[in-house]
């Protein structure tokens, strides 16, 4: 729900756009909203995940995602529209983490990695298939569907969570870092505020927003310094592997962010693709995540995460610039198909040895964290490329010229940023993961009927 979330609106901004007079910006915002407050706050849903159960903050995370989906649904304007993607973005950072650190704390050692890779292949694949089926609810019906979509699958996941999977916690867990919350929620929120106001307003107010940003985001350095439980333990930071593979996310998942966000909708406004059929082009990544992903992350549990991680961003660059050659009078097959291909593949080497070695970097106690730093860092950077790229290739959504001349130069610089992250991989990544066991005492069973209190069990 929260990955398919990030992207599946992509395809229907013309439809909102059209209908809800919204400008370049408004489109940006009804994107990045859900990516600020996902960003600033998936940090600390790790930690509460940790100290009040994972499953526990799953679940209320779950309930908060369906009740911001129907306000979107029923947004009469683009204020409530916008509003309401940010309230998704929150309950989204109880989801993404918890679900991750779960998936780490209730499989054995020797099955993790297939695991993760599982987990990875089905975010990706929601996040390719977010284009496919908003195509097909904005032209079958309205655009309003693509956020009532969650409503069943919230209710799927609730049953399927309660029945089946494990309560964890870290027993050493301490009060939640609020302060450290709201200074990066500052820091975030006013560098995006001034990156997509900036371009098109001008003037003192998006110069003081990212002059706030920018002391919010030292405020939090400062506070995760002196706090005594840190949502953002900076001694994570001493693995060079971690640091490493963080690096890496933030550049693909920059790359990822663009290319999916200006895709669609150059597709639609510059080559006149239908929504439905501008979402169909990107099965193919659909495709490729959902056969391969496991595979990759059996692949890395031999070889290591290295390799993979080394070859994956630079095949992803190789898709974006394929990518960059699709313009007006290019033919799918010729062009699209591809690139979209190319660069899927490319994606599913690099986001299961990825996701497994930021989490095999850390100790046990540290999984939700780590999970929350990871999936920070990749919506920030998505959220940074959907703010940036538009007023660095002067695209503007209302003027389709504008979105055929931009696209190449857009892409190229998608493809720039994940090649680096296949250097940063390279030498910063170990060859070989050492996958640290789970230990028992951390694990609950799960509870089918109502589980007995702690007194009444040990008087039975």
């Amino acid at each position: 729900m929260a990955f398919l979330d990030g992207t599946v609106v992509n395809v229907a901004l013309p439809a909102i756009r059209a209908d809800l007079g919204m400008g370049t910006t408004g489109l940006q915002w009804t994107v990045d909203a859900y990516l600020v407050t996902l960003s600033a706050l998936v940090l600390l849903g790790g930690s509460l995940g940790d100290l009040y159960g994972r499953r526990r903050v799953f679940m209320a995370g779950l309930g908060g995602f369906v009740a911001a989906s129907f306000l979107c649904g029923l947004a009469p304007n683009a204020g409530a529209l916008i509003a309401a993607r940010a309230l998704q973005g929150v309950a989204a950072a109880f989801l993404v983490p918890g679900s991750l650190a779960l998936i780490s704390a209730s499989f054995r050692p020797e099955d993790r990695s297939q695991a993760v890779g599982a987990w990875s292949g089905l975010a990706g694949l929601a996040s390719a298939a977010g284009p496919f089926l908003g195509g097909w609810l904005v032209d079958a019906v309205s655009w309003r569907l693509v956020f009532l979509l969650n409503l069943p699958l919230a209710a799927a996941a609730a049953w399927i969570t309660l029945r089946h999977v494990p309560e964890t916690r870290d027993d050493e867990a301490r009060r939640p870092d609020l302060a450290g919350a709201a200074a990066v929620t500052v820091g975030i929120a006013g560098l995006t505020y001034a990156l997509i106001e900036g371009p098109a307003r001008g003037g003192f107010v998006p110069v003081l927003a990212g002059v706030v940003g920018a002391l919010g985001l030292a405020a939090f350095v400062a506070v995760e310094r002196r706090v005594a439980s840190p949502m953002l333990p900076l001694e994570l930071f001493r693995s060079s592997q971690f640091t490493g593979a963080n690096l890496t996310t933030i550049a693909v998942y920059f790359g990822l962010g663009g290319a999916i966000f200006l895709l669609v909708l150059h597709l639609q406004l510059a080559l006149g693709y239908s929504a439905l059929r501008a979402g169909a082009s990107l099965l193919p990544f659909t495709v490729v995540m959902l056969v391969l992903s496991a595979r990759m992350g059996y692949l890395a549990r031999r070889t290591g995460p290295r390799l993979p991680m080394t070859i994956g961003p630079l095949v992803t660059a190789t898709g974006l610039l394929l990518m960059a050659r699709v313009g007006p009078g290019s033919g799918y097959f010729e062009a699209v198909l591809p690139a979209v291909a190319v660069f899927g593949l490319g994606m599913t080497i690099t986001v299961a040895p990825l996701t497994s070695a930021v989490l095999a970097a850390v100790d046990e106690r540290h999984v939700g964290v780590a999970s929350g730093v990871n999936n920070a860092v990749a919506r920030l950077a998505g959220l940074v490329s959907v703010a940036a790229l538009p007023a660095l290739t002067a695209i503007h959504p209302e003027n389709p010229a504008t979105v055929a001349a931009g696209f190449p130069a857009a892409m190229r610089i998608c493809a720039a940023a994940c090649a680096a992250g296949g250097v940063a991989a390279f030498l910063t990544i170990r060859t070989a993961v050492a996958i640290k066991p789970v230990p028992q005492a951390a694990m609950q069973p799960p509870c089918p009927e109502p589980c007995l209190a702690e007194d009444e069990a040990d008087a039975a």
